[in-house]
This record gives C-alpha cells, sequence and structure tokens, in this order.
C-alpha cells in the first residue's frame, strides 16, 4: 500500500532502482514517500507509474474506475458471464460490459473516426490543390500566347493544343501526389516510432490504397485542365502570334 512499480523508461530516466524512496505529490495528500517496489516494462494499461487501489483511495479525493477488467471461470460460458456481469448496470446505469471483441472494435471505431477526419481534410486539401494546378494553366497558357499562335500557324490541331495542356497538368498532379505519399509515408512511420510506448509498433503500407490515390490525381490533372485547355485552344492563330 505504500509502494509504486515504475515504467521501465521512466524508472531509468530518473535513475530509480528497486528499494528506493520516490516522493509523490497527490493532489488530496500532498507529497507521499513511496517505495519503488518494482520496475515494468512498457504496457499501455498501466501507464508510468502503478499503485495499489488502497494507495489510490487514500491519496485521490475523486474516486472513479475507468476501465475494469473479469476474468470469468472456466466453466462458464460467455454469454453466462455476461448475464451475471450485467446485473451491475442495475446500480451503475452508465456500466458498458464488452468483451475483447467488442472492446476491440470500439477501439477501432475511434481510429477509424480520426482517419474520417484526416480523410475529410485531405480532400479540402486536394480541393486547394486543384484551384492551384487551374491557375498555373491558366497563367501558363497567357504567357504562352504567342508560342501556342505559332504551334497553330505550323500546324497543330486544336485537339493537339488541349492534349498538350491536358498532359501538363497530369504531369504536375501526379509529381504532387508522388511527392505527398513520400512526404505521407515518412510522417506516418515517424508516428508510429514516436507512439511506440503507447502499443503502436507496426507500420504498415497500403499499396493498393496509395495506388488508388495516385491514380485519382491523374484524374483530377485531367479535370483541372479542362478549362485552360478549352481557352489554349480557343485561340485566335493572328492574334496570338501577333501578341506580346
Amino acid at each position: 500500500d505504500d509502494g509504486v512499480f515504475v515504467r521501465e523508461d521512466e524508472a531509468e530516466a530518473k535513475g530509480l532502482e528497486v528499494g528506493e524512496t520516490l516522493r509523490m505529490e497527490f493532489g488530496a495528500a500532498g507529497v507521499v514517500p513511496m517505495e519503488v517496489r518494482g520496475i515494468y516494462r512498457e504496457g499501455w494499461l498501466a501507464g508510468t507509474y502503478l499503485i495499489s487501489l488502497q494507495a489510490y483511495e487514500a491519496n485521490y479525493t475523486e474516486q472513479l474506475d475507468n476501465l475494469l477488467f473479469v476474468k470469468t471461470a472456466p466453466t462458464l460460458s460467455g454469454r453466462e458471464a455476461r448475464q451475471a456481469i450485467a446485473a451491475l448496470q442495475e446500480a451503475f446505469p452508465g456500466v458498458e460490459i464488452q468483451d475483447q471483441a467488442e472492446l476491440r472494435r470500439s477501439q477501432e471505431q475511434q481510429v477509424n473516426s480520426l482517419l474520417g477526419m484526416v480523410t475529410a481534410l485531405l480532400g479540402l486539401a486536394i480541393l486547394i490543390a486543384l484551384l492551384g494546378i487551374v491557375n498555373t494553366l491558366a497563367l501558363s497558357v497567357l504567357e504562352r500566347t504567342r508560342e501556342l499562335g505559332l504551334l497553330r500557324a505550323v500546324g497543330m490541331s486544336r485537339r493537339q493544343v488541349r492534349r498538350m495542356i491536358r498532359w501538363e497538368s497530369v504531369i504536375i498532379a501526379l509529381i504532387g501526389g508522388v511527392l505527398g505519399l513520400a512526404v505521407g509515408l515518412l510522417f506516418g512511420w515517424a508516428l508510429v516510432q514516436a507512439l511506440a510506448d503507447e502499443g503502436i509498433t507496426s507500420f504498415t503500407v497500403p499499396f493498393g490504397q496509395l495506388a488508388i490515390f495516385l491514380a485519382l490525381a491523374g484524374v483530377a490533372g485531367v479535370l483541372a485542365a479542362i478549362g485552360p485547355a478549352r481557352r489554349a485552344a480557343r485561340l485566335d492563330v493572328l492574334q496570338a502570334i501577333a501578341y506580346e
């Protein structure tokens, strides 16, 4: 009751060993000397420090259990165990009962919600990028008016002009997509390394999904080139050659 377990990296950072005294400050009890009774390795359940329930009740004013794990008897089925535990909900309506599969799904839903928000932000970034491509191509067509007129004069058709502008747009979009994927993979790897202490250790590259995103970037480039390509194709040849 007067001891504490310390996570390995925290113990190494503070130079703590088993048997030493650690002065811990609590909101209710103030500074309390706690003996280091053990050092454990990384684990997302325990956090950095682990104390007993008795020490928690003695040193914290707010008594709140966030997560409770129950080990059922070998003779009980999952359904029978759930029925027995469900009696708690009469006294504590806020209690949510989950088995391991349901707990996993709830954690996945939280991650999926975060990914959904990131995807929405990605969509806004793509929209801004498309506007940037349209603006770039429009300025390019304006600056190359004389060049386009000369190309038309030597035999380039309107269809070829539109195709040239479209390919320029696709190249810009694909270059941006490749750079974005590279930076995204780098930041994803760095995030996994930073969250290793929280139990996130697996780094997986979704090649299929990334290939789809890259293909969509090319399609977006084609769509962004529609306006500038039509304007370039409709230039009057004589006026374009005389343009300065």
